[in-house]
């Protein structure tokens, strides 16, 4: 990234009717419309302050960064907008200007969308944009991982702001990987709802802990399902003992991965021995954990329940 920031060069700013704009990399930005309004209003007041980012393809200049500006220009009717080239290839100033605006600034399905443009693009394979990306092969694998498991349909609605792109990751990727058909459903019947990630976090969790008959109702009225449970928090409902026991253990699964994520992501790398070693401690302990609570939960969820188990709390941990 050094490298390359050092020899982006520019060859300075010019005007460019919208018309000669190559927008190819436009679908892997969200938007959002509160944004989109105010800088709406801030061109219209005070003109465009910033130019957008192009790079040369032939006779044409390929957007890198500035859409929302971009679209602001024309919903004002206008059909200039202020540019300024970038002389590197399209390539590198699609990993240069990821880079200069951060690592977290983009949420995790827009790393996706990025990633898989290029792999379709320019094809790279995960070592080589892992080097690009000064990330591990498997953060270049997860991220594919979420574009590739949640349907086009569903990317879509996030692409547009109709769904919030960290609910998204966190929630409707596990239920397309569970049932992408009800995923693509339950969004469908969302329809301008524009659900927050609170509301989402609901609606997967009436779904994960339902019976077949409530999962259908969540995938096709969640807005009825949201009013329901909303009037029974209201109300001082209790959630059952099922439903605190299937959101532990769904905590207990969404821990184990962030852990094994951290390991892959290199949590360990310059670690101390002791450190190490405190390391295999809890994930000893861990392990030993979750087979005591396999196998409970294999006796609590067979048909015929064990009665009198000798099994309880007062087991010494192994660490």
């Amino acid at each position: 990234k050094d490298a390359i920031r050092g020899h982006a060069g520019c060859s300075g700013q010019m005007d460019l009717e919208l018309h000669q704009l190559d927008r190819r990399y436009e679908a892997l930005r969200t938007r959002s419309a509160r944004r989109e309004r105010h800088l709406l209003s801030s061109i219209s007041e005070v003109g465009q302050q910033m130019p957008i980012i192009v790079v040369r393809d032939g006779a044409g200049w390929v957007v890198v960064d500035g859409y929302k500006r971009v679209r602001a220009v024309q919903r004002l009717g206008r059909d200039v907008v202020h540019a300024a080239e970038w002389l590197l290839s399209e390539l590198d100033a699609l990993v240069l200007e990821r880079a200069m605006r951060g690592g977290d600034a983009d949420s995790a399905i827009e790393q996706g969308w990025l990633l898989r443009e290029l792999v379709q693009r320019f094809g790279l394979g995960l070592d080589e944009l892992a080097r690009r990306f000064d990330r591990s092969p498997s953060w270049v694998s997860r991220r594919l991982g979420l574009v590739t498991d949640l349907p086009e349909a569903v990317q879509e609605q996030v692409r547009v702001g109709a769904l919030g792109a960290h609910a998204a990751m966190k929630y409707l990727v596990p239920l397309a990987r569970a049932n992408a058909p009800d995923c693509e459903a339950l969004c469908r019947a969302l329809g301008a709802l524009r659900p927050t990630s609170r509301q989402v976090a609901e609606l997967y969790a009436a779904y994960s802990a339902g019976s077949p008959t409530v999962r259908e109702r969540v995938v096709q009225q969640p807005t009825l399902v949201l009013k329901a449970r909303a009037e029974l928090a209201s109300a001082g409902g209790e959630l059952s003992a099922a439903e605190h026991l299937l959101h532990d253990l769904r905590v207990v699964a969404a821990i184990s991965r962030r852990a094994r994520r951290r390991l892959g992501e290199g949590a360990l790398d310059g670690a101390s021995e002791h450190e190490r070693h405190r390391a295999r401690e809890h994930c000893h302990e861990a392990h030993f954990e979750i087979e005591r609570l396999l196998g409970r939960c294999d006796q609590e969820t067979t048909e015929t329940k064990h009665a009198g188990s000798d099994d309880t709390d007062d087991h010494p941990s192994p660490a």
